[in-house]
Formats: structure tokens, sequence, C-alpha cells
């Protein structure tokens, strides 16, 4: 008796391109889930027809790598992503029909073609801006203790559960100026999020409940550098860029 032949994998031809890419997300697009940004993102590269690159196997998918993708419910100017594309694109051109294609709040910032240096070396810290949604006494004195803590430690549940993180260990530099509070986070691991150090300070200052958070930039910075001023190597160009 004859057995069935078992059908192959398709095999994808190997990338011709990436390109790496900074995204924003404003207003009500901060509300949209990683999952789902990735669904619309997907969308709007076919309807741009930019010829992605597929993973080989049963069930091909694009060939889309994010980096350190900030939590649902927060704005950023600073989000990056990498796509493999099979054949070669002006990154120009990429950015400018990209720009036709995303949806409302979603807006592809920069398009550069990739050394291939990995993302854990270009973004090693983020700097964020929390925005109280009213009149917050006590703040600066939230801030101060937290700055003066060995260590301070809140829980979030994760996919493998509940677990426990030191926010004062991920802390480069916290401050109050006009009323909101400037963060410049260490990307460490487990990864410390701005909504951990939000629930920190909210113990102390309740009126924080409800700010908003937005990232403003990410980069490399010195292993020993501290405060909010410091300088991230922009992770395209390499140029030093101080946010405040």
């Amino acid at each position: 008796m004859l057995k069935r032949a078992q059908q192959q994998p398709e095999q994808q031809t190997p990338p011709q391109q990436r390109l790496r890419m900074r995204y924003a997300k404003r207003g009500t697009a901060r509300f949209t889930s990683h999952r789902d940004f990735a669904r619309a993102f997907e969308r709007a590269l076919n309807r741009a027809h930019i010829p992605m690159a597929y993973s080989s196997g049963f069930n091909p998918h694009p060939r889309i790598s994010y980096a350190n993708a900030a939590a649902t419910g927060a704005a950023s100017e600073a989000e990056y992503l990498e796509v493999a594309l099979a054949k070669e694109c002006d990154p120009g051109k990429v950015l400018a029909v990209l720009g036709r294609e995303m949806p409302p709040g979603m807006e592809v910032l920069e398009v550069v073609e990739t050394d291939r240096t990995p993302f854990t070396e270009l973004l090693t810290a983020s700097a964020w801006l929390i925005e109280p949604a009213s009149d917050a006494p006590g703040l600066a004195a939230a801030v101060e203790a937290l700055m003066a803590a060995e260590a301070v430690e809140v829980q979030r549940m994760t996919k493998s559960g509940m677990r426990t993180f030191d926010v004062r260990a991920a802390l480069i530099g916290l401050d109050v100026a006009d009323g909101q509070v400037r963060l410049m986070l260490r990307h460490v691991t487990p990864l410390v999020r701005p909504d951990d150090v939000l629930r920190a300070l909210t113990e102390k200052c309740p009126a924080l409940d409800g700010a908003r958070v937005t990232r403003l930039a990410q980069g490399a910075c010195d292993e020993k550098a501290s405060g909010v001023s410091i300088a991230l190597a922009d992770p395209f160009t390499g140029a030093a860029v101080t946010v405040w």
C-alpha cells in the first residue's frame, strides 16, 4: 500500500533588504494593543504594496520584529521596528507611501536601511514624560522619596503570573518640571515600565492616578550615566541627543 507523500513546508527566498523604522502612537491610538498595532501595520504595508519577505513553513508570516514596544495606554514618539523585504526599496519612498496608509494616530517618522546592529545594543534607555491629569500636591516629595530609596518594589501581573519589579534599580533620572514628571529609564531585565514607576509614585501621591505617559525618545546611554539630562545615542545616526 502506497503511503501518501507528506506535504513539504513552503520555502521562502531570503530577504533582500531590511529596513528599520521609528514610529509614533498618538492620541487615542495609545490605547491600541501591540497585537492590534501589528495587524494595522501589516495591512498598511499591503495597501502600500511594500514587498514584504515572509518566513518559511506551513504558515508563512511577514518578517517584522519590534523593539521594546510601549505598553497599552502609553503614547510614544519613539517606537522602533524592523521589516524584511523581498526586494530592495528606497527608504524615502517607503516612508512616503506608508504616510498615506497608516491609521489615524499612528505615524511612521523615519525609515533607514539597517546595518543589523541588534536593537538591544542601540536601545538601552528611554526618556518618558508623565503628565498628571490635574494638580498633584506632594508630587515633588514623592519623586524625592523614590530617588532617595535604595529599592522600591512594585508588583505587576505578567503572562507568567504576578512578578515583582524594583523600579529604583532602573531609574537613571527622575524629577519634576512645570508640574510634569521627567523620567529617564534604563532597559533592565526584567523590564521596568513607566507605569511601574507611576504606580510607585501614586502610592505617595494619589493625585497621579490617571496620568498620561509618553515616550519621547529611545537610545543608548553610558552604563554610569545619571540624571534626566543625559544624552542618548540616536539608534539611526549615532548622534548624541539630549531630550531635556
